[in-house]
């Protein structure tokens, strides 16, 4: 017998029309190749989690410590959250409560700088994030904000550069950290810089931290005085985010978190979160990032074959960018033109771009969420010949709806949710 609720029980009442909307999407997600750098697909148990009756529960506070009765059972979820994040990340304190990557910048801003303290962050146009400094976003408005660029030649970041640029800045905080940036960042030379001038150095790995925790990327725990990260993307979990510092900090990250930032934790993603820790510690996840850096090398290599210009000649980790100019097209054109043969990624900014962010010169290709279905090199030089296949033929009708074809194909034979049903 469900809970009383007018004419109806709570357990009986089905939203038929919200029903079809995420049956569309999960279609949708079932039929397109995705390679957006910041999506994948979580697992199932992940999903159940993010829909468990833990959403019911106020937790204000932190394990021990609520401001709400009945928080006993709640307690023992974040706890385990903490404890895998730690081992996952050989790490001695981390915060899991932010609600985004976002929310854990601002968490860290809060915790260490006043208002107009100065910040040198990666300039957005060259691979940084909106939240390290761009002017419409809290950052760039109530911080000082430097940036560094990559190296006009070889477009990656020159360490001198940034080393110099700390000297005359001389910021309390430099961020290492990238959202469109396809090679190594050296945690150790960004140490040595913030040491040098005596600032916090923050990493955002956020796009990077599945390959963290894989192994294929050098971690910046242990290095940075503050890591924040997303626990999707490479990762492979539910949106959110988290903090990872060393425990000394741990007091000040926490009143940053709650009540700096945020009020009450979501718990039923904390679980989440939890379930996404426990899957990275398997042997099995090495695995997956290191396969997600070699599609995306390969898929890289196929259309660099093929003719386009590689932004920085290549790729480190699980993205790379494409610099459209010498095709006569623009980001914004061709990510509609690939969408519409169910090619989904998106336009992007490349390092000294002269177009405006909306419609931008490249596009950025991931490859997070084809891995996770189980494709491999040999599906990335198929996925690499329909790009570019799309690319060069975008007016040509009759040759895109054999693409399209193509695409449906490739996907059908990597299913993935192949037995999910909505409730």
């Amino acid at each position: 017998m469900g809970t009383k609720h007018g004419n109806h029980t709570l357990d009986q009442y089905i939203d038929t029309e919200m029903k079809k909307i995420i049956t569309k999407e999960l279609e949708r997600q079932k039929n397109q190749i995705i390679l957006i750098a910041s999506e994948n697909f979580t697992s199932q148990e992940v999903i159940r989690t993010m829909g468990s009756i833990l959403t019911n529960k106020y937790a204000e506070g932190y394990p021990g410590d609520r401001y709400y009765e009945g928080c006993n059972i709640v307690d023992e979820v974040e706890d385990l959250a903490i404890r895998r994040c730690n081992e996952l990340f050989n790490s001695n304190y981390s915060n899991v409560q932010p609600h985004s990557g976002v929310q854990a910048n601002t968490a860290v801003f809060l915790s260490v700088l006043n208002c107009n303290d100065r910040i040198l962050s990666m300039n957005l146009r060259d691979g940084g994030h909106l939240s390290h400094g761009h002017k419409q976003n809290l950052t760039g408005r109530y911080f000082d904000i430097y940036t560094y660029s990559v190296d006009p030649e070889t477009e990656i970041i020159d360490y001198e550069n940034v080393r110099k640029l700390a000297k005359i800045s001389k910021p309390k905080l430099i961020i290492a950290g990238a959202s469109s940036y396809s090679r190594i960042i050296d945690y150790k030379k960004f140490r040595e810089i913030a040491d040098e001038v005596g600032a916090f150095l923050m990493a955002d790995i956020a796009h990077v931290a599945g390959l963290i925790a894989g192994g294929q990327h050098p971690t910046s725990i242990g290095i940075a005085d503050f890591t924040t990260a997303t626990t999707h993307k490479t990762f492979r979990g539910p949106r959110g985010g988290l903090i990872i510092a060393d425990k000394k900090y741990s007091s000040l990250i926490n009143k940053s978190v709650f009540p700096g930032t945020q009020g009450g934790p979501f718990m039923h993603i904390i679980a989440a979160k939890a379930v996404a820790f426990k899957e990275a510690l398997q042997p099995a996840f090495k695995v997956y990032a290191k396969k997600i850096v070699e599609n995306s090398k390969a898929l890289c290599d196929c259309l660099k074959y093929d003719g386009f210009r590689i932004v920085s000649g290549g790729t480190d980790n699980h993205l790379f960018l494409i610099d459209l100019t010498n095709k006569n097209v623009t980001g914004y054109e061709v990510s509609e033109t690939l969408a519409s043969v169910g090619i989904i990624l998106n336009k992007n900014v490349i390092p000294y771009d002269n177009l405006n962010p909306n419609i931008t010169s490249g596009i950025r290709i991931g490859t997070p969420a084809v891995t996770t279905q189980g494709m491999g090199v040999g599906e990335m030089h198929k996925i690499g010949e329909y790009i570019s296949y799309t690319i060069k033929n975008r007016d040509n009708k009759a040759g895109l709806n054999d693409i399209a074809q193509k695409v449906k194909k490739l996907v059908n034979d990597f299913p993935v949710y192949s037995n999910m049903t909505i409730p």
